[in-house]
């Protein structure tokens, strides 16, 4: 990690004040849709009650829309030149890739406190507070996979269209990662190879004990997922850079 590119990359995003807002208040507005339609009540599930599970679950996808949205700004960077300048110095394609990795998750972790605490107003519970702690950080901690997937499909295809394109494909795999909608069967089983799946387990994992309906998925099964899809995410931004400079 190369601590000024971060401090930069960190301040310029903050200055984006739509980009900023989009980030924020997306995940809020889904949790209050989804967490008012579907958690009125006050139905217990696992360790906590219907709109804590709702609430892990937007705040999930909150945090990788998040990671995705700023780890994919490098297409942008790419096209006014910023890439070409960091191709002139020493900074190798590991400590770019892992720079971006981390700003994204610094803002995705903002994004979360934001969702969390709109929930806890909205009536959220837990029976603990380390169930609260730990959800927050495996969302936090496991949204640096999305991080990944913005960035490798933003230095592949390297357009203005790059971002539009790694948000649809997420709201596709959250769709397909049973994050938004109960699966069951033959869908289910497809799911438990998406990279969403893994993450979104891990984070209900504190509340549910990897329970999925009748189902319980081992924490190993949903780690190897995570640790997985992140190995092919971050081989495929390392392609990304290289190929991009080797054109230079």
């Amino acid at each position: 990690m190369n601590s000024t590119l971060v401090r930069i990359d960190l301040s310029r995003h903050l200055r984006d004040v739509m980009n900023m807002m989009f980030v924020l208040v997306l995940p809020v507005f889904m949790y209050l849709i989804f967490g008012n339609i579907f958690g009125d009540s006050d139905e217990a599930v696992g360790r906590g009650n219907l709109k804590f599970y709702i609430m892990v679950s937007m705040a999930a996808y909150g945090a990788a829309v998040a990671a995705t949205g700023i780890a994919g700004s490098a297409a942008t960077e790419q096209i006014e030149g910023w890439g070409r300048q960091l191709a002139l110095t020493r900074m190798t394609p590991r400590v770019f890739v892992a720079s971006k990795a981390v700003v994204a998750l610094l803002i995705a972790t903002a994004a979360t406190l934001v969702l969390f605490g709109v929930a806890v107003i909205n009536g959220a519970q837990a029976d603990s507070v380390l169930v609260w702690l730990f959800c927050l950080i495996v969302i936090v901690v496991g949204s640096a996979l999305f991080g990944l997937y913005g960035l490798a499909v933003a230095l592949w295809f390297k357009s203005n269209s790059a971002l539009s394109t790694a948000a649809a494909g997420l709201t596709f795999l959250a769709f397909l990662g049973n994050v938004f909608i109960p699966l069951n069967g033959t869908m289910l089983t497809v799911a438990k190879f998406t990279p969403m799946y893994g993450y979104v387990g891990l984070v209900r994992y504190p509340l549910t004990d990897g329970y999925n309906g009748d189902i319980q998925d081992p924490v190993w099964l949903l780690l190897a997922n995570l640790v997985g899809w992140a190995a092919i995410f971050a081989l495929w931004c390392l392609l990304a850079v290289r190929r991009t400079r080797e054109r230079r």
